[in-house]
């Protein structure tokens, strides 16, 4: 199925691109919000560093941009948001309410 494609009445294309741009979304807003904190921030929460995040995550964006099917990989970017966003962002926010 092409995402891309014209336009059709398709229950199916219409929910594979509300998916496709809520995915977007969800990754945009952990690359910015990785790059909001310091180097510091994920040292003192015992996390990976702030670079290797960015990095993770500005990969899961390109990936998530590029019309190629590299689903596997583009599965294992989404989780590797996702895991930022339960895992690392709240700790990293826990150590500004101290």
């Amino acid at each position: 199925m092409d995402l891309f494609a014209p336009p059709a009445n398709d229950p199916e294309r219409y929910f594979a691109l509300v998916v496709y741009f809520a995915l977007l979304v969800v990754k945009i807003f952990a690359l910015v919000s990785a790059l909001l904190y310091s180097s510091e921030s994920y040292v003192a929460a015992g996390k990976l560093t702030k670079p290797a995040w960015c990095a993770i995550l500005g990969v899961a964006v390109v990936l998530q941009l590029v019309p190629i099917s590299l689903s596997i990989v583009n599965l294992a970017m989404t989780i590797a948001a996702l895991v930022y966003l339960a895992d690392v962002r709240p700790a990293l926010a826990g150590l500004r309410r101290r």
